[in-house]
Order: C-alpha cells, then structure tokens, then sequence
C-alpha cells in the first residue's frame, strides 16, 4: 500500500492488485467481500455502493483509457460525535477501479486510527490467494 497526497491536499492510502495476486477477478466480488467485512464489525455501517463509472458514462464524462469499472462502497466507522464538524469526515468510501489486469483501490486517510487500521487490513488481505 502506498500512502500519497492527492492533488496534494488529500491524503489517500492506494494499493494495486494484479488480478494475479488475488482471487477476487470482478469488481461485483471485490465489492462482496467488503460488504462482508464491514458486516462482521458491528460499529460500521454500510450505506451503499455508487457506480461512478456508470454515472461518469452516462453524463459523457472522460474516463481513464483502460478502466473498465469504477466504484465506491459508502460505510461509516462513526463511533461518536464528537463535534458536528466531524460530519465532514464521514461517511468513508473505498473505490475500487479495474483497470484489466490489476485493480486499483484507494481510500482517504481518516481521522480515526481504528478506521485507518480495519481499511489497511481488509485491502492487504486481498493479496492472498
């Protein structure tokens, strides 16, 4: 996983999968099997999956030659509230590309090191076969 500045403002954590590296071969499995893990933590909240690729399609927007998929599964790790700015970080998304060969998956730092940490794992875990 590499940890980088986005538009050098907002830091992100991305990891790159072949399709090798990993049994998942769909972005609808990949999707699953976060589902799945925000399921087994009873302190997260899935909210939903966005089809940005589709939604970028449909308004004729330009995508990356080569991405066949885009999507963000939506979910909060919302423990407290500790001040209503804190609305502003939240809710958390991973977005997952298919780009053919590998997937490209990539989440905003959050501002609580639990949701670092869970995010972290269940994307390294994706490497085994």
């Amino acid at each position: 996983m590499k940890q980088t500045l986005l538009q050098e403002k907002y830091p992100i954590l991305v990891a790159e999968i072949s399709k090798d590296e990993t049994a998942y071969r769909t972005v609808d499995a990949l999707i699953d099997y976060y589902r799945a893990k925000i399921a087994e933590n009873p302190k997260v909240q899935f909210i939903g999956v966005f089809d940005h690729f589709a939604h970028t399609t449909k308004i004729g927007g330009p995508i990356m030659e080569g991405m066949t998929a885009a999507v963000d599964i939506i979910f909060c790790f919302g423990f407290a509230i500790p001040n209503p700015q804190m609305l502003a970080v939240r809710p958390r998304s991973i977005g997952i590309a298919d780009m053919g060969d590998k997937f490209v998956i990539s989440f905003m730092e959050a501002p609580m090191q639990p949701a670092n940490e869970a995010m972290e794992a269940w994307t390294r875990a994706l490497r085994g076969i």
